[in-house]
């Protein structure tokens, strides 16, 4: 395993100790050693050690009593089969499971990337003989972690998941893999955790679409996040972004950023809003949106303000929003990330591990190349001067 696939220190401590209660070698009340024990066992800092502790705490493994150490939970997170009418939510027993039924969870089905990726999905399983459920999480990390749990206990054969916007990773996510349930991540994978996954190449876009945006003579190229939720996505594209941009022999200018403000793109336009605010000063010519919608906002708000498209400002957004916002411009300038293609090849991995079971070699980590099509939201750096000198 590479270094850079390995799993952080403080889940392999996590999931050492949820696997010796899973496995009752540690029982109900039993004492945890304490965390200079801890540190030694596994050559770790006693940071890494108080992480996994509060982690495992938070999640219901163990308790802490100040002055004591921790303990075993007298009730912990995994069901058992020797209590009636239950079973280990992520048993592997063929004997649980509807072997023709898929589980798919997904943060929203509100966008044309969803419903494309779902066509995708669809298609692949309906040919194979396969249903599925979908379960929507809206980004709650406490809504995936039960719709894993409902998914398993409805016996479905396997999973696809579209996880959420986490910092922390989905303990029920970690408990699948070890005890290797079938799952497929779509789109979004774990950084240093080894899954099947199956998405698009998020650096390369923001690459090409800076480098796009470059030849066209625009230098200052905005990037603009409308969630300050975390996900790996975002991060991916703000590194591409900035590898781009270095690759230029440009420094980095934090003001042309906008990565940490909170943007409803179905809202009405606030003009107190800060994003309003910047594209009134015309702080940028080019803008690089990480959503359709808010590729759209800045559109509206820019007309608003008396901006011209592209005269004035380029924009640059992942996934084309004119068939569904019905915009007066013919066409954005996008990403096409090739959804259904994606949706299509993690079915096919899916399938593939059902049918293949233990015989199955690997993780598959399968990369969507992303195409970005020009449409006419996009201009030269000499039309946005006329545009100032008008």
């Amino acid at each position: 395993m590479s270094k850079e696939m390995r799993m952080p220190l403080y889940l392999t401590i996590q999931e050492y100790f949820k696997q010796k209660i899973i496995s009752k070698e540690l029982l109900p009340n039993d004492r945890i050693p304490t965390e200079k024990e801890l540190m030694k066992q596994f050559n770790v800092s006693r940071i890494t050690v108080a992480k996994a502790l509060s982690l495992l705490a938070e999640e219901g493994w163990i308790h802490r009593i100040p002055g004591r150490g921790s303990f075993v939970a007298e009730t912990v997170p995994v069901l058992h089969d020797d209590v009636p009418g239950q079973h280990d939510p992520v048993s592997p027993l063929e004997s649980v499971r509807n072997q023709s039924l898929i589980g798919l969870i997904i943060p929203h089905i509100d966008s044309f990337f969803a419903i494309r990726l779902l066509r995708g999905i669809e298609q692949v399983l309906k040919k194979n003989g396969y249903s599925f459920v979908i379960m929507v999480t809206y980004n709650s990390r406490e809504e995936e972690q039960k719709a894993i749990r409902e998914l398993i206990s409805k016996g479905v054969a396997g999973l696809l998941i579209f996880t959420g916007d986490q910092e922390i990773y989905n303990d029920e996510l970690l408990t699948l893999k070890v005890k290797r349930f079938p799952f497929v991540l779509v789109d979004r994978y774990l950084p240093g955790v080894e899954t099947h996954y199956i998405g698009s190449d998020n650096k390369s876009s923001a690459r090409e679409a800076v480098s796009y945006l470059w030849e066209l003579g625009h230098r200052d190229i905005a990037i603009c996040s409308n969630t300050q939720l975390p996900t790996v996505t975002v991060n991916d594209r703000i590194d591409g972004y900035m590898e781009e941009l270095k690759n230029r022999g440009v420094m980095i200018n934090p003001a042309l950023m906008l990565t940490d403000i909170e943007v409803d793109a179905a809202e009405e336009i606030n003009q107190d809003h800060p994003l309003y605010r910047y594209i009134k000063a015309r702080s940028a010519t080019a803008y690089l949106a990480m959503h359709a919608m808010l590729g759209v906002h800045i559109t509206r708000i820019a007309k608003h303000i008396g901006l011209r498209i592209p005269e004035d400002i380029s924009i640059v957004t992942y996934d084309n929003p004119f068939p569904r916002f019905g915009d007066d411009l013919d066409s954005f300038t996008h990403i096409a990330q090739s959804e259904q293609q994606i949706g299509t090849e993690a079915a096919r991995v899916l399938i593939e591990l059902l049918q293949k079971g233990d015989r199955a070699q690997g993780y598959r980590k399968i990369i969507v190349p992303p195409k970005l099509v020009p449409g006419k939201s996009t201009g030269s750096l000499e039309l946005h001067q006329q545009g100032i000198d008008r």
